[in-house]
This record gives C-alpha cells, structure tokens and sequence, in this order.
C-alpha cells in the first residue's frame, strides 16, 4: 500500500474536514518565520573561515566569513569578483527577520530580505525592499540572492542583476571552504 493511497481513502473518508486536518498538520510541523531566520543565521554563523568562489560567469574570487559585534552580525568579505575590488556583504537578524546588506562595487548598497526558507533551511531566498545609492529600482543592482548551503564545506549563492524593469542576468558562485 502506497502513501499516495493512504492519503486517497483517508480524504473519501473524511471529506474536506480531513483535507483540513491534514494541511493544518503539515503546517504544524514547519516552523515559523522566526525559527527559520533563527536557524538561517546560525547556518550563516557556521560559515567562519575562509573560502574559494567560482562563478558560471568565468571568474574566481577570495571570500571569507566573520561573525562581528557579539555575535549580532556576520559579514562576508568577496575579494577578486571584480579584478582588484573588495565587497561587503552584511547578514543580520532584525526582530524575526533576516536581511542582507550587500556593499557593491557598483556603487550601491541593496537591502534584502529572507523571504523564502526551503529544505529543512538549507536553501534561504533574499528578496529586495530598498537600497542606499538607488534613485530608484530601476538603476542596476542585486536584486535577489540564494544562498544553498550543501554541507558544511560547500555553499551556492544564485545573484540575480535587476535594471531598467526587469531581470538583466543571473550568475550562480560555488564556494568552497579552505582547510
């Protein structure tokens, strides 16, 4: 006997109360905005040390991670995306949010925001809401970040470009931990 039919005669059985029963179970067992930014962070925490970046789009880069003020933030330093350049990248829990603040080298610092925890909080989603040096959203900037985090050594991140209306490009950087 399959899930799948388990599931079909527990929902004849018990009509839409049963659909209910089980979606409000299954929402019982994820949790909540805050335990997930809770959870996102510390995964963030883990990520001290340092790193080797390689990106789809052809270059290579030094990254390191520190957690900085008690604890209360960590920052990421991206030396060598941009040939000679050093970024910033803050991640910081706000009440039960978590933002980002990416110090970029074009000139702009985009905020955004975890809106999207999946696979047990291996994969957290940033999305925009403002920036510093933005007229408006249409000047080009990180619009959207996905950060995987594979196992203890191995981190994704997937950079989405955003200007003039609309999605300009997307680059995904594999990092690696140095020994």
């Amino acid at each position: 006997m399959t899930a799948r039919s388990v599931l079909r005669g527990f929902v004849r059985g018990s009509g839409i109360w049963g659909l209910t029963m089980l979606g409000i179970a299954a929402a019982a067992d994820q949790p909540g905005p805050a335990a997930s930014s809770a959870q996102a962070f510390e995964r963030f925490r883990g990520l001290e040390g340092t790193w080797r970046g390689e990106s789809t789009r052809g270059w290579s880069e030094d990254v390191s991670f520190r957690s900085i003020a008690g604890g209360s933030a960590v920052m990421e330093t991206s030396f060598d995306a941009h040939p000679n350049e050093t970024m910033i990248t803050m991640f910081v829990r706000d009440g039960d949010v978590l933002d980002l603040v990416h110090y970029c080298v074009a000139k702009n610092q985009p905020h955004l925001r975890a809106t999207l925890f999946e696979e047990e909080g291996k994969k957290v989603t940033f999305t925009f809401v403002d920036g510093g040096n933005l007229a408006s959203r249409d000047k080009g900037h990180m619009d959207k970040a996905v950060f995987r985090f594979e196992d203890a050594d191995h981190v994704t991140t997937r950079w989405t470009w955003y200007q003039n209306g609309h999605e300009e490009w997307m680059e995904e950087i594999r990092l690696t931990r140095r020994k």
